[in-house]
């Protein structure tokens, strides 16, 4: 029979008067509920964005995407490609060239990212289904289109195949032996048109500075011959993407990265991972304050409590017991606290997840409501917290409470 719990559990269910140590009590446990709800609910929402994230540039982005270690541009040829389609776990090769490009339209102009690709690439890309007006196709009747980002075609005020002022790209004419650019626009760039003919809508950063392009466009604009800035795999159904991505990096060597769709926006999801954990620790300490009132109800309870504790120790309960009842009783407050925030946390996460409570506000959001998603390492974090601020502040009224004169308080 533990001793100290029962002891404790009287004490807690204890209505013989309502005083200010009951008082305090509740607003202990109130403390602690408000504060666990409220790192469950934040905590799941920092989850929810995570996913979010994923989900959004999971439209655009391939499986695994090969990229040189050194350099922004590596040579690619047949015999690379072979050797990469010739991996188990590869079902599709696309290549591509991306970089930085002026693009001019009437009067407007403005600095995109240009991304040339291959003709297989819609075949492991979801983007076509994030089309908005216009069609996905970057070649018709062997005429080249630009697929363009709705940020893009709103900022310049594009309109879709307008053959009387097609889009203008530019790319900087790299001139052996010169390191300055010419001052001369037209031999200062390399200078291409292009019809538009889609507009797709993914996420705000991809649509408010892309350009999808036909790969040997992009080649001619930036001449960049046969170098790529990167080659994107498409991995087989009910193939393993690691086992995969561990096979192409053995056949590439140490000078290329595979990376994975995470490691495509490592500083992004990084961001999203630090924000949360310092979120963790700021509520963290907001319940320790909130729980500091547990400090003051057990010692205001060791001083109610002095007759009651001499008259154990007199029964021959050791200090190691005697301290031992403070300390359950802080816990049982703090558990119940707890274990009521947890509740509360996980039901409005699940109402939320259910029924879309809270709207993010914004008319042009891709979502009608703020994305959470419940974790079972949360409610481990938040767990552990809740123990630790216990301990941190039950130890001292709980060291207190041997430390009375029997003489005095029997």
């Amino acid at each position: 029979m533990n001793v100290p719990f029962l002891i404790a559990w009287r004490y807690f269910r204890s209505k013989k008067k309502r005083n200010i140590i009951s008082i305090i009590s509740n607003i202990s446990m109130i403390g602690v509920a408000v504060g666990t709800m409220a790192l469950i609910i934040v905590l799941s929402v920092f989850n929810g964005l995570e996913d979010l994230v994923r989900s959004l540039y999971g439209k655009s982005d391939p499986d695994l995407k090969i990229t040189a270690v050194q350099g922004k541009s590596f040579p690619v040829d047949a015999f690379l490609v072979n050797r990469l389609k010739a991996v188990p776990g590869v079902q599709l090769v696309t290549e591509v060239i991306e970089d930085n490009a002026l693009l001019r339209y009437h009067e407007r102009q403005m600095v995109v990212k240009l991304k040339g690709v291959s003709e297989n690439y819609y075949q492991q890309s979801e983007i076509d289904s994030a089309i908005v007006d216009g069609s996905h196709e970057l070649r018709r009747n062997g005429e080249d289109f630009a697929l363009i980002g709705a940020g893009v075609q709103h900022e310049l005020s594009i309109a879709l195949e307008n053959r009387f002022a097609p889009l203008q790209l530019l790319y900087p004419r790299n001139t052996p032996g010169k390191k300055t650019l010419s001052m001369n626009p037209e031999t200062a760039f390399n200078q291409e048109p292009i019809l538009a003919g889609g507009v797709f809508s993914i996420e705000q950063h991809v649509d408010d500075s892309y350009i999808f392009v036909p790969l040997d466009f992009a080649q001619r604009l930036l001449r960049y011959d046969n170098r790529r800035t990167a080659l994107e795999v498409k991995v087989r159904e009910g193939r393993s993407l690691d086992d995969t991505k561990s096979e192409l990096k053995q056949v590439l060597g140490p000078q290329f990265n595979v990376l994975d769709s995470d490691e495509q926006h490592v500083s992004l999801l990084k961001a999203i991972k630090v924000e949360k954990m310092f979120v963790f620790i700021t509520f963290a300490f907001i319940l320790l304050i909130a729980s500091l009132n547990i400090f003051f109800s057990l010692s205001m309870l060791v001083i109610d409590k002095r007759k009651d504790v001499a008259i154990l120790m007199a029964m021959g309960a050791t200090p190691n017991i005697i301290r031992r009842v403070f300390l359950m009783e802080g816990a049982i407050v703090a558990q119940v606290g707890a274990a009521v925030g947890l509740a509360l946390g996980i039901s409005i996460c699940w109402l939320q997840q259910r029924f879309g409570l809270v709207s993010m506000g914004m008319a042009t959001s891709v979502v009608n409501s703020y994305p959470v998603k419940m974790q079972a390492s949360d409610v481990l974090w938040v767990g552990v917290a809740i123990v630790l601020i216990t301990i941190a502040v039950s130890i001292r009224p709980a060291l207190n409470a041997p430390q009375i004169d029997l003489r005095e308080n029997l």
